[in-house]
């Protein structure tokens, strides 16, 4: 196991900073980054001051999302430091971003991950990198899913070292001391990843990759075709990571619904819920990035019904329209969707639902608004992400007839996004008076705060503990990791005020 202090011949190297912008799919990825930097002498941290070297591991998703990647490698390149771009956006445009941003060093595709450290001590030399020229990602594995774990393609958090990595390095257990190769059972082998945050929450990456052809998302281009971890991969990494203090468990991926289809077992993922949420030290297990579409029946009992699972529904649903759904490349409807969400709660009444929604979409008409419109009054959402419509490089739709004025855009943006507003603050008031359980995140100046299992971190609200008026759990005791049930009091738009009524399960090693 490793520790995420420091060791001795690790702070003597030099300093590198890591920036993670975009998803928890970027955080996965970083802490391979950690683990390998690491293990050849670097100082890690999530610090630019006083770095050699700051590496942003950006995000190309969608124009804001590019343009804050391009202001945090602005920002870090004024500290004085080496600055390296890596991630989605370096991954996606390659020579292009080096051209127009010499502020960087270098801009550095997946296929450098495996030679991360190499790449960093040619830029602190002073060694000039070509930068790559971007491809599509999925032209480099089989069409076939179940041929895919034998093609030699970088796949950025799966965790599968390059070379033998010392174990002190990385997330090693008591096994890791026999050289490994190809043929050693996952769960022998070294957890190559190093955790930059010390919270109760971590991600899991179940994938990588998405074989669906979405006509808005550029993703699959630089990510590349789906490919699954093996379910001993995920657990040996989920057995590291409880070690290391992580409560919360939250599966990730482009698409989890797809999880298995190239393991030769689409039920897989409903078969790893209940293995993970039984390791020792993990109090729940969350899954995130499904598509409606593969929702299939037997997953949405498992999610709703396994023990230290959380009843939480994060389904892509992007629009209910019928007609923009098949513009999209996608299939449901208002009814499909709602009846999806009926099967959910008919398991569990408590569940959580979220999703996120395009408007302006080509061809999108009045009609179509006011269908998904009453798609999210009857959907009953916890939280609902709402974009405008812009044309992506490279996807299908920005090639698309029936584009809707920028000025119609806006407009019916602000109404949904109004409206989507309102509606989950009023979920949130249906949730007074029940009982809710909370994970504890953060301990600060009095403050406790946490999340109910229909919360999930960053995106949908949180859950503010507050001292019983007689009785019951001691506020001043309660530390990050605990899980305490509470009694919802209070609501502030998607934000809960809760009093904890009994502790669950106390975080392990805390002083009380």
């Amino acid at each position: 196991m490793v520790s995420d202090t420091t060791s001795p011949s690790a702070a003597q190297g030099r300093r590198v900073a890591l920036l993670t912008l975009g998803c928890a799919r970027n955080e996965v990825d970083s802490e391979e980054l950690a683990a390998r930097l690491h293990a050849d002498g670097w100082q890690v941290t999530t610090d630019g001051e006083g770095a050699d070297v700051v590496v942003v591991n950006t995000c190309g998703f969608v124009e804001k999302a590019k343009q804050d990647s391009i202001q945090t490698l602005l920002a870090a390149a004024d500290t004085g430091a080496k600055v390296v771009a890596a991630g989605c956006m370096a991954e996606r445009y390659g020579r292009e971003l080096a051209d127009s941003l010499p502020e960087a060093q270098a801009v550095l595709s997946f296929d450098d991950y495996p030679d991360i450290a190499a790449r960093l001590d040619a830029v602190v030399a002073g060694e000039a990198l070509d930068a790559h020229t971007p491809r599509d990602r999925r032209e480099l594995l089989p069409l076939t899913p179940v041929a895919r774990r034998d093609a030699a393609v970088v796949l950025p958090g799966h965790g599968s070292p390059a070379r033998p990595t010392p174990a002190a390095a990385t997330g090693a257990t008591a096994t890791d001391s026999a050289e490994a190769d190809e043929r050693t059972p996952a769960h022998l082998r070294q957890v190559l990843r190093r955790r930059l945050d010390t919270g109760p929450v971590a991600s899991l990456k179940l994938a990588s990759g998405c074989d669906r052809r979405c006509a808005f998302c550029a993703i699959p281009a630089f990510r590349g075709a789906f490919v699954s971890r093996t379910p001993d991969e995920l657990l040996a990494e989920a057995e590291w990571l409880a070690k290391t203090g992580v409560r919360e468990l939250v599966l990730v991926s482009e698409n989890s619904t797809s999880y298995g289809k190239d393991l030769g077992d689409p039920r897989a993922l409903e078969k790893l819920l209940p293995q993970l949420a039984a390791i020792d030290g993990v109090v729940r297990v969350r899954v995130s990035y499904l598509q409606p579409a593969e929702t299939r029946p037997g997953l949405v009992e498992a999610i709703a019904t396994t023990p230290g699972v959380a009843p939480y529904f994060d389904l892509s649903f992007q629009h209910s329209s019928e007609p923009v759904l098949r513009r999209m490349r996608r299939f449901g409807s208002t009814d499909r969707f709602l009846e999806l969400l009926a099967t959910a709660r008919s398991l569990a009444p408590e569940a959580g639902a979220r999703s996120n929604f395009i408007v302006g979409f080509p061809g999108e008409t009045k009609a179509d608004v006011t269908e998904l419109v009453r798609f999210l009054t009857e959907a009953r959402l916890d939280a609902t992400g709402v974009f405008d419509y812009s044309d992506e490089d490279g996807t299908e739709a920005a090639g698309l007839t029936g584009k809707v004025s920028a000025a119609t855009v806006k407009r019916r943006y602000d109404k949904i996004a109004a409206l989507a507003d309102e509606l989950c603050s009023q979920r949130a008031e249906e949730r007074l008076g029940s009982r809710v359980d909370v994970l504890v995140d953060s301990v600060a100046d009095g403050v406790v705060e946490g999340r109910a299992a229909h919360q999930a971190p960053e995106v949908d609200g949180s859950t503010t503990l507050v001292a019983p008026p007689g009785g019951g759990v001691d506020l001043a005791a309660l530390r990050p990791g605990d899980l305490v049930r509470a009694t919802v009091t209070g609501t502030e738009g998607v934000d809960l005020v809760a009093v904890p009524d009994e502790m669950i399960s106390a975080a392990p090693g805390a002083a009380r």
